[in-house]
Order: C-alpha cells, then sequence, then structure tokens
C-alpha cells in the first residue's frame, strides 16, 4: 500500500495488519458463552497510519472511497457505510474512557467481503491495534478485541459473539484457537494441513450476507429467551445429558436453536480432540454434521452452501461445512491435498449447472493474527 502519502502528504507513523478468519466449528455459539475453534488467514486488513492533533479522523479506502469526521461527533449512526466501522472502533475508544483523538488512515484488503470470513472484523481489529500503538494504549489482544466487538454491537448495530474479533487479534500461525466465550480462556491448537497430506478448501459461494438484517439478531434473541426460560444465564450451561430432559420444556420454536447449540458445543471439544491426537482426517465428519445442524436446526444455510457441501463430500472431501453466520457466504471442505482442485471443480460445474454464480475458491492455512508490520 503506497498511497498515504499521495493522500496525506506525510508518510505515516507505522503499518499494522489484522486477518479475516475461518471457523472450523462452533458456529453461532459464542453469543451462548460457548466454544469455538477459528483460523486466521492469510488474507487481511492492512493499515497504514498517522497521529492528527486536531480531533480530525480522515479514512480512506482502496475501494470505498474517502470520509472525514471529528472525533468528538462520533455517535452511533453518525458514520454509515464501511466508514463507519473504523469510525466505530474510535468511538468505542472513547467510550471506554481512553484518551484517543484523531488519525489518518489509509485502508487496504483482501479479504474477501459477504463472505462469511469476517471482514469487518478484520477491519476493526487493524484500526483498534494501529490506535492501541499510536496512541500508547498499551491494550492486551483481548482487550482490543472487546473494542472492537463494542464497536460492531453498539455502533454498527450487529449484535455478534466475540469469536471474530477474537480470532483477529489473537490467532497464531500453525495454529487453531480453542476459545472459550465465557471467560476468553484460549489454547492454540496445533494444525498442521500440509504435514497430514490434507488442505482447507474456502469455497466463496458468493451469496452476499448481511448480519445486520434481522435474522441474526432473532436468532440471538431465541437462544437468550430459552436460557431465560430454562433458569440458565447462558446456554452453555446446558451439558448434553440434560438436552432431551430440557426441550420439552420449551416452545417448539426454540427447540432446534438449544438442540444446535449445545451439539455444536460437543463438536468443538471433539475437533480439539482429534487434533490433539494428530488425527486431522478425522475432523471431516464433525465438519459435516456440523453443517447438517446449521441447516436443519438452525437453518441458516441456503441451496447454494448446501450444495457446496453435498458436492464436495461426494467428490472426496473428508467434510464440509458452511462457515460464519449463514444466510450465505462460504464453505469449508478438509479435502486430500492433492484432490483439492478436483474437488474445486466439481463443485464450481455444481454450481453453473444449477444456473449459480461461480464460487470463488482459496486455500486456508492458519496465519498470524493482528500485527505491527512496519
Amino acid at each position: 500500500m503506497n498511497t498515504f502519502s499521495r493522500l496525506y502528504g506525510h508518510a505515516p507513523e507505522g503499518e499494522w495488519a489484522a486477518p479475516g478468519r475461518v471457523n472450523l466449528i462452533g458456529e453461532h455459539t459464542d453469543y451462548n458463552l460457548g466454544f469455538v475453534l477459528p483460523i486466521a488467514l492469510p488474507q487481511t486488513v492492512r493499515a497504514q497510519a498517522r497521529r492528527r492533533d486536531d480531533g480530525l479522523l480522515r479514512l480512506h479506502s482502496t475501494e470505498g472511497g474517502s470520509a472525514e469526521v471529528a472525533v468528538a461527533d462520533l455517535a452511533p449512526g453518525s458514520v454509515t457505510g464501511w466508514a463507519g466501522y473504523p469510525a466505530a472502533v474510535v468511538w468505542a475508544l472513547r467510550e471506554a474512557g481512553h484518551d484517543v483523538g484523531g488519525a489518518e488512515l489509509s485502508l487496504d484488503s483482501d479479504v474477501p467481503t459477504g463472505a462469511g470470513l469476517s471482514s469487518s472484523a478484520a477491519l476493526e481489529c487493524a484500526v483498534a491495534i494501529a490506535y492501541n500503538d499510536l496512541y500508547g494504549l498499551g491494550l492486551s489482544a483481548p482487550e482490543l478485541a472487546l473494542v472492537a466487538q463494542r464497536a460492531e454491537n453498539a455502533y454498527v448495530g450487529v449484535p455478534c459473539g466475540i469469536m471474530d474479533q477474537m480470532a483477529s487479534m489473537c490467532c497464531r500461525a500453525g495454529a487453531a484457537l480453542h476459545l472459550d466465550s465465557r471467560d476468553l480462556a484460549m489454547r492454540q491448537v496445533p494444525v498442521d494441513l500440509a504435514g497430514a497430506g490434507l488442505a482447507l478448501l474456502v469455497l466463496d459461494t458468493r451469496v452476499k450476507h448481511d448480519l445486520g438484517d434481522g435474522a441474526y439478531a432473532g436468532l440471538r434473541a431465541g437462544c437468550e429467551r430459552a436460557a431465560r426460560l430454562l433458569g440458565l444465564t447462558a446456554l452453555r450451561e446446558l451439558g448434553p445429558a440434560d438436552l432431551a430432559a430440557a426441550l420439552p420444556r420449551l416452545p417448539e420454536e426454540l427447540r432446534p436453536l438449544v438442540r444446535h447449540v449445545v451439539t455444536e458445543n460437543e463438536r468443538v471439544s471433539e475437533a480439539v480432540a482429534h487434533l490433539a491426537a494428530g488425527a486431522l482426517a478425522a475432523l471431516g465428519p464433525v465438519l459435516t454434521a456440523g453443517h447438517a445442524s446449521l441447516r436443519d436446526d438452525y437453518r441458516v444455510s441456503c441451496p447454494e452452501t448446501d450444495l457446496a457441501v453435498d458436492t464436495a463430500v461426494a467428490a472426496g472431501a473428508h467434510g464440509a461445512r458452511m462457515t460464519g453466520g449463514g444466510f450465505g457466504g462460504s464453505v469449508i471442505a478438509l479435502v486430500d491435498a492433492e484432490a483439492a482442485e478436483a474437488v474445486a471443480a466439481d463443485v464450481t460445474a455444481a454450481f453453473l449447472a444449477k444456473g449459480f454464480t461461480a464460487p470463488r475458491t482459496l486455500t486456508a492455512t492458519p496465519a498470524e493474527g493482528a500485527r505491527r508490520t512496519a
């Protein structure tokens, strides 16, 4: 990225990057205070930045254009569109009592947008880590993730859990982040795909999802209602042994949501056990079972994601599932490395045969979380 000097007339103070993520398993569990298992992607949002002393926030994106606002005027709804995300982070820092002012930011990204790969969280985290350094805040990676989550919840208006921001801030290269969303306890679990002769395909269905349209909020509200009816703080507290007795106590429309959350937490534990044992291929059936739960119980899949999963498995993938919040986005498929191109080609052919837009394909390797790069 070499546009900063041209835009602002001087060099930046530094450069920072924050990655998108793929969640291996543990979907819609974080806002139920459960377990997740994401990896960071090599694709990042990159920020060049410099402090300003006049309280002005000047933003430029290579894709979105430019925006400008006084930080003193920041409030939910005051800046919308792509610029709302970096503005939200500055607002959240100030709301948390941090004495931060203006800055110049030039932003660039190769994280696919609308693909369920947390491009918004990557943008928030890139700005958060840049501001942390520019203003000497001394905040830890989990603390910055919480600031970014607050930005998305209270400013942008998406009631997301903490997984996306924690993945972007805290993942490590060569590992999956086993995160307990209740207390943010984390463990880095090694994931050596190449050593096992495997590859993780990411199949972007090109079906754009918008988690701010109300459907996501409705699912979260349903889970919270179910927890209250069961006398729980969160569905995390309901174990699999108690599920059969709990479901009849709930309205029928809430039962599938609860069943998904409880069984998905168990799938995270199962996946971690496979990874710890070095049995990476055994992760495949866990992925496929997770997709069936998202499709049938949580009902956040769509024809394109179902087709991608079914075709990948039929083509020899060890397992596959939708990743991300749902309503479109991407599918991950665990495949033998030498079969990756053939599986991707089969999925593309199946999409074209149905009249769908051909998916965009990339290979995911566990990458490093947010960091200063210059």
